[in-house]
């Protein structure tokens, strides 16, 4: 592109102000547009006056998209000043929309519709202003200059589509003058304000604070997105390095096929390549793909993006249908990319047939450096029928791998790097996991993922911003080859502080034993989010708040974690434990005393219940102990009462510490057997009992999930960042016979302790180990 310097000295040709092309310039789209209109138009040298030169500001900014392979000739006739006025210009306009891409034809009926030739007379004017006057004349004559003329004025225009705006304006002006004379003193002053009925005093409402917006909970947030049938827009403008340009969309016939095999669903993807598990970032991009799908009763595929048969294994394979339907999502179909082979061969023949592929023997580096450079391949013009043979080699296994590729014929010198003769097929002589070994050719991720979309008649292709530059690259490839196109639209991907997730770093953290696999809780990957009791309701919810935006931002993870504390706590049992136990002797009941009390099950929610032993010896939280009592404080001291959840009040009256460590080891406490009626301590705390006198509780193992990383934003010395308290391991933890019994999977409240969930860890018969899923509450300290 121009310097901004020589852009400025066009856009001044064409009568824009200074300050006009300055803001211009800030937008690199509109400036981008202008510019090959004012080329287009032929007046990039010689300019012209400023009210063209607004009608070409105009075209530049509001054309319809689908119709740009029209906007030469509309110019021809803004250049011509056959199109003149803006109603000419929004007539003509409306009328290329509904053309769109089709054959423009007779340029006559292009002419009729902007108003060509349509003249109206100083006389037809001086007759409709005078109607409209006589019309107001009695409101014109009470309130004379004063009145708001703009109304007339609008009512002329309406009923004279084609005249002269400047011409009406003063004509309105001068006939207004002939009816009232000069303007006077009076009018000259302003208009007298109009009293303002006082208002009845309304009661003043509650101020509200903190008011939540959950508008996003009902809202659909695929509304603005075009619909099926509107699929014959523009796409992309693809700028090409010689000053020209390819404006890509569907012709009207193709757009026609494509709504005919479909039926006019909405049909979508979600494209995962089979080398690696899930993360949080894959669950929004099937609540994007699938959840779109489903808002509009569509269809959405689950596509493997198998073109690399070096990476894929069965394991990912099944690993990503398992999550799918884990989140609750149902693919229309499950295909794979090597399922279409055979198809992408022939349109690689067709696309070197055509001219716009050869074979290549650069290396990758020779690759790297030409692109640097902006030099074509020194095999970019071989003949046709050369480049033909040499694909067939390739195909019957000929060459070495490295030593021939076949790259599409782009646009080796487009600043776009994403157009520069991108590899099409590649040589490995590797067995694919589920063609076999029939292939030894493999198409590209950039030939394969627009062509697979265009067979599979997708109607919205959705990806990440980071695909933003391919958007070029896809609709050539798919224009060279007339088949139909997709509307490709880019959305910011998710990033999560305290965390990583990209595939390499994850890799890096798994196969070095950082963490203990894929699915580590500790891990924002789908599977360690699951192991560690997160619900799909919950991560779907959190995507749907996210709602799909082009804004790049950071997310904290305690925006996930709200999202899973409201759905554990409308589901999660609730049950007694404790995680670092304190004895406590009640020394006014018998050695042998047992009592079962009832728990709830959801307290305040249901009567449902289930028994908890209540023993001489119960077991606290030790953190729940102080030897001094404090006003804040709301656990067990010396002499102080507090209530056992669902049981009874207990006094502490003495207490025991261990001489070495200095740790309170036993508490001594006698009960209230009476306390009904009377006024409960504040204190409540979470307790478990003897299952039968003198009997120890079951233990179990929890293990304590902080962040992966002790900063927000990951730095290169990410790996020196790990935070070595993401996990810590308590065992020894005491629980009711009721979480003793629990199954893997279970989630449960452990009452004042957090949402947990069993561990596939979990001996069944012997002991349990629970993930704490979140806390009760907000605990980052980051």
């Amino acid at each position: 592109m121009a310097s901004d310097e020589d852009i400025a000295e066009a856009f001044a040709k064409i009568g824009m102000a200074p300050k006009t092309i300055e803001n211009t310039l800030k937008n690199k789209k509109v400036t981008q547009e202008l510019l090959a209109v004012v080329e287009e138009a032929g007046a990039l040298e010689s300019g012209c006056d400023k009210a063209t030169g607004a009608h070409l500001y105009s075209v530049a900014t509001v054309f319809p998209q689908n119709a740009l392979k029209h906007r030469k000739v509309f110019l021809s006739l803004i250049m011509q000043g056959k199109v003149k006025t803006s109603a000419q210009l929004e007539g003509g306009m409306k009328y290329l929309k509904q053309v769109g891409g089709e054959d423009l034809g007779d340029v006559s009926a292009l002419e009729e519709a902007s108003g060509v030739g349509m003249e109206v007379s100083q006389e037809e004017i001086q007759a409709k202003v005078r109607e409209v006057i006589q019309e107001n004349e009695a409101k014109l004559k009470e309130m004379r200059y004063h009145m708001n003329t703009n109304p007339m004025f609008g009512k002329v225009l309406k009923a004279l589509k084609w005249a002269d705006v400047a011409l009406v304006r003063e004509e309105l002006d001068a006939q207004v003058v002939a009816l009232l004379g000069p303007k006077t003193e009076e009018d000259m002053k302003p208009p007298p304000k109009k009293e303002k009925k006082k208002k009845e005093k309304k009661e003043k409402t509650p101020k509200v604070e903190n008011v939540v917006d959950e508008s996003w909970k009902t809202a659909d947030p695929y509304a603005f997105f075009p619909k099926p049938e509107e699929n014959n827009t523009v796409h992309t403008t693809v700028y090409m390095s010689d000053g020209s340009t390819m404006n890509i969309s569907n012709t009207n016939a193709k757009l026609q096929q494509h709504l005919k095999e479909t039926g006019g669903k909405v049909m979508t993807r979600f494209p995962p390549e089979p080398n690696g598990y899930l993360h949080i970032g894959h669950a929004k991009a099937m609540f994007v793909d699938f959840g779109m799908a489903k808002q509009y009763e569509g269809n959405c595929y689950l596509r493997y993006d198998d073109t690399n048969p070096e990476a894929e294994k069965q394991e990912y394979i099944d690993h990503i249908q398992d999550i799918i339907h884990w989140l609750g999502w149902e693919p229309f179909k499950i295909t794979y990319s090597s399922d279409y082979f055979h198809e992408l061969h022939a349109l690689a023949v067709q696309l070197i047939k055509s001219g716009h592929a050869y074979v290549c023997h650069q290396n990758g580096d020779e690759i790297k450096e030409s692109r640097e450079k902006k030099e074509p391949s020194p095999w970019r013009d071989r003949p046709i029928e050369e480049s033909l043979k040499l694909f067939d080699d390739m195909r019957k296994g000929l060459f070495d791998e490295g030593t021939a590729t076949l790259r599409m014929r782009m646009d080796h010198k487009n600043e776009n790097v994403n157009m520069f003769d991108l590899i099409a097929y590649r040589i490995k002589f590797t067995e694919h996991p589920k063609a076999g070994d029939e292939w030894c050719i493999y198409p590209s991720y950039d030939f394969t993922h627009c062509v697979v979309d265009s067979l599979e008649n997708i109607t919205h292709s959705l990806c990440t911003l980071e695909f933003e530059s391919r958007r070029a690259s896809y609709y050539w490839l798919l224009e060279v080859l007339d088949m139909y196109k997709p509307l490709v639209w880019e959305y910011s991907r998710l990033n999560i502080t305290h965390t990583v997730l990209s595939k390499r770093k994850l890799n890096k953290l798994v196969t070095d034993k950082y963490v203990s696999g894929w699915d580590d809780p500790r891990l924002m990957t789908l599977a360690g989010l699951r192991r560690r009791g997160v619900t799909p309701e919950s991560i779907n919810m959190f995507c749907r708040e996210l709602g799909i935006t082009r804004s790049e931002s950071e997310v904290h993870p305690h925006k996930l974690e709200y999202h899973i504390r409201t759905d554990l706590d409308a589901t999660s049992e609730r049950v007694l434990a404790v995680l670092r136990p304190l004895k406590v002797v009640i020394d006014n009941l018998s050695d042998d005393h047992i009592e079962q009390v009832d728990a709830k099950v959801f307290p305040g929610r249901s009567e449902e219940v289930y028994k908890v032993p209540f023993t001489k010896t119960v077991y606290i939280e030790s953190t729940d102990f102080r030897e001094k009592d404090s006003k804040d404080y709301y656990g067990l001291a010396p002499g102080k009462t507090i209530m056992l959840r669902y049981a009874y009040p207990i006094t502490c009256t003495d207490y025991t510490v261990d001489p070495t460590s200095g740790d309170v080891v036993e508490v001594h406490a006698t009960y209230d057997p009476e306390y009904a009626g009377k006024k409960p301590p504040k204190g409540v705390l979470n307790w478990v009992g003897q299952p039968a006198p003198g009997k120890q509780p079951p233990t179990f193992e929890a293990r304590l999930y902080s962040t992966l990383f002790k900063s927000a934003n990951i730095t290169d010395d990410w790996l020196g960042d790990l935070n070595p308290e993401s996990l810590v391991k308590l065992n020894g933890c005491f629980c009711t016979d009721r979480l003793a019994s629990a199954k893997v999977g279970q989630r449960f409240q452990l009452e004042r302790l957090g949402y947990f969930c069993v561990d596939p860890d979990s001996q069944n018969g012997s002991s349990i180990v629970l993930n704490r899923t979140v806390t009760l509450k907000e605990s980052y300290t980051h």
